[in-house]
C-alpha cells in the first residue's frame, strides 16, 4: 500500500472499498487509510455506519473508530462513548468482537467492566477480543479476567492471556503465578514459552526444571533462551553453552542469557 496520506479517494470511496472489495487485503488498505485520515468527515461517516441495521457497516464503523487519527489519535473520548454504548446493546457477535479489538486500541480503563462481560462468550473471536481489551491494564478485574482465559480452550486465547498477564503488567500475585505455572506443561509451544518468559520475569524458581528440560532438547525456542536471561540463574548455564555449538537462531540473545546465568556473576557478587 501506498502512503495513505498520498490516497486520492474521497472518504465514500474509501468506506465502499471497505465494504466491498473482495480482496481482504484491499480493503483493509481501505480501512487504514481512513483511520489514518482521521477527521471529522471520517468519524462522523464511521459513527453513522455505527448506527446501521447492517452488521458489516457496524463492523467496519467500529474497526475505523477504534484506531482514528493515527498515529495521533483524533476524537478519542468521543470514540470511545460511542463504542461503549454499541456493546450495550449488540448482539452480532463479529461486530462485537469488532467492538473489543477497537476498544483495546484506545485502552481506556472505562472498557474493563463492559468488555468483561464476554470473558464465557461462546464464539472464540468474542474471547480474544476480550484479552485485547483487558491487555495492558493492571485492574484487578482485567487481572482476574485474563487469569480465566489462560484456561480457554481455544490456543490463541490462552496464547494471548498468557503474554498480557507474563509481559504486559508488573503485577505479581500468586493467582497470576499460578494460572501461569499450569500452562507450563501446555500443548501449545508458544503458550508455554509465554508462561516461562512471565514466570521468569518474576524470578519464580518454577521455571527452572521445564528450562533445563527445554534448553537440552533438539528444539530451542528463542523465548526459552530468553526465559533463562531473565531467570540469570547458574543451573541454566551448561546448557546455554552447550546451545553455542549449534544454535543459531538469535546468538546476540543466547550470549545475553549465558552472561546473565554465569556462575561467574554470583560468585563475585
Amino acid at each position: 500500500m501506498e502512503s495513505p496520506y498520498d490516497d486520492p479517494r474521497s472518504v465514500d470511496e474509501l468506506i465502499s472499498a471497505a465494504l466491498s472489495e473482495p480482496d481482504e487485503d484491499h480493503a483493509w488498505d481501505a480501512i487504514w487509510v481512513l483511520r489514518w485520515r482521521g477527521t471529522r468527515e471520517v468519524f462522523d461517516r464511521s459513527s453513522g455506519l455505527c448506527r446501521s441495521f447492517c452488521p458489516v457497516e457496524r463492523k467496519l464503523g467500529a474497526a475505523v473508530l477504534g484506531q482514528l487519527g493515527l498515529p495521533e489519535r483524533t476524537f478519542p473520548d468521543p470514540c470511545l462513548g460511542i463504542l461503549l454504548a454499541m456493546l450495550e446493546a449488540e448482539q452480532d457477535h463479529g461486530v462485537i468482537s469488532s467492538i473489543l479489538f477497537a476498544l483495546s486500541h484506545l485502552g481506556s480503563p472505562e472498557a474493563i467492566g463492559p468488555a468483561a462481560r464476554f470473558r464465557d462468550d461462546a464464539d472464540p473471536d468474542v474471547r480474544e477480543g476480550v484479552v485485547h481489551a483487558m491487555m495492558g491494564h493492571e485492574d484487578a478485574l482485567a487481572i482476574e479476567v485474563l487469569i480465566g482465559l489462560t484456561r480457554d480452550q481455544e490456543t490463541s486465547i490462552r496464547d494471548w492471556a498468557c503474554f498480557a498477564l507474563g509481559t504486559q503488567v508488573e503485577v505479581d500475585t500468586r493467582d497470576l503465578r499460578a494460572a501461569l505455572a499450569e500452562r507450563l506443561t501446555d500443548e501449545d509451544d508458544d503458550t508455554r514459552c509465554e508462561a516461562l518468559v512471565g514466570l521468569a520475569r518474576r524470578k519464580d524458581l518454577r521455571v527452572i526444571s521445564p528450562l533445563l528440560e527445554a534448553l537440552s532438547s533438539k528444539s530451542v525456542w528463542s523465548m526459552e533462551v530468553e526465559a533463562a536471561s531473565l531467570i540469570a540463574d547458574p543451573r541454566l548455564y551448561p546448557e546455554l553453552i552447550a546451545l553455542r555449538g549449534w544454535w543459531d537462531v538469535d546468538e546476540e540473545r543466547l550470549e545475553e542469557a549465558i552472561l546473565a546465568c554465569s556462575p561467574h556473576l554470583e560468585s563475585c557478587s
